[in-house]
């Protein structure tokens, strides 16, 4: 089972994608009918959500505010956070990770989740390599990383948050 990621500052560019990586390791761990899909799914639930609420606050505005980014790109990425944590809820719901409904529902979240990552990736992760400092990119990433710490310190990925989250959406 992959661990979950230390936080480290530095480039915020890379510490984001590490975290897409572990989510891939995660999600390949999760497909495999031999791992502790139950513990899997809560380190999985905890980081995603910890992630996409540090990029919203700590990163997105910072590069809306030093024009890598523009506001769609902002709202359509907040968008796809939405979806990936309603297609994350759904799994959590499921009580036998065993079962069909289990796999579906874990293939709609991967769907999804691979889908925002290509985007970021390509959209906001590119503009942010080429048109923010280093310098900014390491504050960002002292950020990022704190505020993911302080989110994963305090159990975001526990299903009643996850269910608050999707709710509010």
């Amino acid at each position: 089972m992959p661990k979950i990621l230390p936080a480290t500052g530095g480039d915020v560019v890379e510490i984001i994608l590490a975290d897409h990586r572990w989510f891939e390791e995660a999600l390949r761990e999760l497909r495999d009918v031999q791992s502790d899909r139950s513990a899997v799914l809560a380190d999985l639930a905890t980081v995603l959500i910890a992630h996409a609420e540090a990029e919203e606050s700590k990163v997105y505005p910072q590069l809306r505010k030093k024009d890598a980014i523009d506001a769609d790109e902002v709202e359509h990425s907040e968008h796809e956070h939405d979806e990936g944590n309603a297609a994350l809820l759904e799994l959590m719901e499921v009580e036998d990770t065993g079962s069909e409904d289990f796999s579906e529902k874990l293939h709609e979240l991967s769907e999804a989740l691979s889908h925002h990552l290509d985007e970021e990736e390509r959209d906001v992760l590119n503009p942010a390599r080429t048109d923010v400092s280093e310098e900014v990119r390491r504050q960002l990433g002292d950020a990022f990383a704190e505020e993911r710490a302080r989110l994963i310190d305090s159990g975001c990925g526990d299903i009643a948050n996850v269910r608050k989250l999707v709710e509010a959406s």
